[in-house]
């Protein structure tokens, strides 16, 4: 006996129909009245339906399955549908292809959009605007140093970014920068180091201790008190 297993069968278009829909539609092609064809062709539509009947209340289901009609017997199927057929350039387009910036950039924790800021000050005449954007951005610095290296930035360290980013264009003094106040909240839980959980311990316990100790002692003197009387 023959044995005809599927790998040695061709390639189903939509296999989750099964070969059985998809012999039945080629089938299809070998009627050779129009009428008849047409009217097996919503037989096997019908059929297709059936298999999916959660499916039916959706929207344009039935246009769907036609669809899914004629990719199953490759485009080559000659009949009356009553919505408008799919054509094999319609459904294999190729999107086109997104262009991804390639800029670099030095301080990627501050992002890429500090940077251009500070450059395009560099045309701004008003020194007001200069001035109060620049005291905006530091503040924006430190919370994004502080995020990324766990630890308050030297403010030292601002000013030179700051002249770094801005192409030597913007000098800011580093006494603005500790008048400055950080209004950015962090919205991150920051996990404290080992030193700083064995200091809370520390001062837990220097706390806690002297009330026990008290207490004890308060209950210690009635019990000597009472005993002298």
């Amino acid at each position: 006996m023959r044995k005809n297993y599927n790998y040695t069968r061709r390639k189903l278009y939509l296999p989750e129909y099964g070969r059985h829909i998809q012999e039945m539609i080629d089938s299809l092609s070998q009627i050779e009245d129009r009428r008849e064809r047409n009217r097996q062709a919503r037989a096997v539509i019908a059929v297709m339906g059936n298999l999916f009947p959660l499916l039916r209340d959706t929207a344009d289901y039935t246009h769907k399955l036609w669809d899914h009609l004629f990719i199953m017997s490759d485009f080559q199927l000659d009949v009356d549908s009553p919505y408008p057929r799919p054509s094999r350039e319609d459904l294999t387009v190729t999107p086109h292809r997104m262009p991804y910036s390639q800029s670099r950039f030095a301080h990627k924790h501050y992002g890429k959009y500090v940077e251009q800021m500070l450059r395009r000050l560099a045309d701004e005449k008003n020194p007001r605007t200069v001035a109060r954007t620049v005291d905006n951005l530091a503040r924006y610095m430190r919370t994004k140093s502080y995020e990324y290296n766990q630890e308050h930035p030297n403010n030292e360290v601002i000013v030179k970014d700051i002249r770094r980013m801005s192409g030597g264009s913007i000098e800011i003094d580093e006494a603005a920068i500790n008048n400055l106040r950080s209004d950015y909240k962090q919205h991150f839980s920051t996990r404290p180091q080992k030193g700083s959980q064995q200091r809370m311990q520390k001062r837990q316990q220097k706390n806690h201790g002297p009330q026990h100790n008290n207490r004890n002692f308060q209950k210690n003197n009635g019990g000597r008190r009472n005993a002298q009387k």
